[in-house]
């Protein structure tokens, strides 16, 4: 990775034609980040921890496994019981883009695949920032709502290889690009539809766990 690549990336200053980075590149610019919070100074990079921030902050599938197993539980159901969730990433403009996608759990790691020539695949080139919402087939479901954000790496082709199961193992690996996706915040909301409550569990690897609970509507 290019020091001007590094420092852009850092900073979430990304440019049309970027490579996006490897997870290995994303955890080492985390690390310096992260050095640099410790020291009080980040130099010439913005310390912008709850941005794209090069990674500091960020996590994998597993880390919300241990530090929050209930909602690496729940997440998991609701993941398993649709098998398609919403991915929400940026366009060109500044403007959202939503698209379903069918999520991996693999060696705790949370994947999704894309075609190459996808829209959202040009976005997260751009943009590797992205928002995850599970799918809610309702308005009174009850279904609770899995919700994710954080930024996209691409995987590599042993971690790719190990989802047998996934669409992209029918597909030449020129036609699907498959991305692990860090963590910067999980966030799981469950209803009590009869009794009008929602419980909100919220866990982030800077802030840890939290647990509240309000009436609704």
């Amino acid at each position: 990775m290019s020091a001007d690549l590094r420092k852009r990336l850092a900073s979430g200053e990304w440019a049309t034609g970027d490579v996006l980075p490897t997870t290995r590149e994303l955890a080492e610019v985390g690390a310096s980040h992260s050095r640099r919070l410790e020291r009080g100074s980040c130099g010439e990079v913005a310390c912008n921890v709850t941005g794209m921030a090069g990674a500091a902050g960020m996590a994998d599938w597993r880390d919300v496994e241990l530090g929050a197993p209930e909602i690496a539980r729940l997440g998991t159901a609701r993941l398993s019981a649709a098998r398609v969730a919403m991915l929400g990433t940026l366009r060109q403009d500044g403007s959202p883009r939503i698209s379903p996608i069918e999520p991996y759990i693999v060696n705790g790691r949370l994947l999704v695949g894309a075609m190459r020539w996808s829209a959202k695949a040009a976005d997260l080139r751009r943009d590797p920032r992205y928002a995850l919402n599970s799918i809610v087939t309702g308005p009174d479901s009850g279904e609770g709502e899995l919700k994710l954000h954080g930024i996209a790496a691409e995987a590599d082709s042993g971690l790719r290889g190990d989802a047998a199961e996934a669409w992209w193992s029918a597909q030449p690996p020129d036609n699907a690009i498959v991305y692990v996706l860090l963590i910067g915040q999980a966030l799981f909301v469950a209803w009590d539809i009869e009794r009008g409550g929602m419980a909100v569990h919220r866990w982030s690897a800077r802030d840890g766990y939290s647990y509240t609970t309000r009436t609704y509507p």
